[in-house]
This record gives structure tokens, C-alpha cells and sequence, in this order.
């Protein structure tokens, strides 16, 4: 009896086989892993998701959102909320067109759908919600309503 497996001599691929020539990947069939970003068509088509980078920060004034979305007109994004506070960023960027006498040595630009959506606050002033884009920058200002302080009365103690 042989310690050799029988698909040794027939190389069929098995990770368990000490013998295959395979490397396993465990991360082969999951979408957005980094070993199948190469070349594929999901993982281009989605990569501008995962790309879309937005920086929040809160002044005494308002919060304000500004998302990096080069290469995009302010036709192709959409800025909503939602009733429950939710500010919801999202576009398309287009795959340019590839002609077949065209040789591509390097594809790192992303293109496709994103989303990115943003719980906000209860002092946020949802009706005065601005956005505009400059040279790229999408930015997004929500004033914030002026948080009244408690009164506080001191009650004197009686006895």
C-alpha cells in the first residue's frame, strides 16, 4: 500500500495533497480580496466603493463631510438623506471604452459604483444641509442646531 496519494500521478489539484503543485489562496473565491483584484471584471467594477474616502470632522458650527471623487462631475453624485438621518454619498464612475488595437500595461484607476452613508447626529439641521464640488471635492455641510443648556435652579434646603 502506497503513502502516495493516486492523484500524485495524475497531478489533480487537491489542497490536502502534499504532493500538489498548487498554492492554496484562501482568500481565491472572495470577491475583494487582493489576489483577485488583478483581472477581475467584479472586482474592477466594485473597487470604487472601496476607494471613496471621506474625512468628517465637527465644528463649533457644523459637521462637515468632504469626499475625495476625482475625475467626477457633480452630475454623476448624488448626496441625499434619508428620515432617519442617514446622509447618503453615491455615483458612478464610467470604465472608459477599450479599443481591441489598445494594449493596457497597467490598470489602477477604479471605476464603478460607490455608496457611503453617514448616521448624523441629533443636533444636525436637516433642512439647511449644503453640498457643492470643487476640483474633485465633494464637500457637504450640516449646520447644527444650537444645543440649549439646562436651566438649573438651586432649590435651598429647608431645616
Amino acid at each position: 500500500m502506497s503513502l502516495v496519494p493516486s492523484s500524485f500521478c495524475g497531478r489533480r489539484s487537491n489542497v490536502f495533497n502534499p504532493f500538489s503543485l498548487e498554492i492554496w489562496d484562501p482568500f481565491k473565491n472572495f470577491p475583494l480580496a487582493s489576489s483577485s483584484l488583478s483581472g477581475s471584471q467584479f472586482a474592477r467594477e466594485n473597487s470604487a466603493f472601496v476607494n471613496s474616502r471621506v474625512d468628517w470632522k465637527e465644528t463649533p458650527e457644523a459637521h462637515v463631510f468632504k469626499a475625495d471623487l476625482p475625475g467626477l462631475k457633480k452630475e454623476e453624485v448624488k448626496v441625499e438623506v434619508e428620515d432617519d438621518r442617514v446622509l447618503q454619498i453615491s455615483g458612478e464612475r464610467n470604465v472608459e471604452k477599450e479599443d481591441k488595437t489598445d494594449t493596457w500595461h497597467r490598470v489602477e484607476r477604479s471605476s464603478g459604483k460607490f455608496l457611503r452613508r453617514f448616521r448624523l447626529p441629533e443636533n444636525a439641521k436637516m433642512d439647511e444641509i449644503k453640498a457643492a464640488m470643487e476640483n474633485g471635492v465633494l464637500t457637504i455641510t450640516v449646520p447644527k442646531a444650537e444645543v440649549k443648556k439646562p436651566v438649573v435652579k438651586a432649590i435651598e434646603i429647608s431645616g
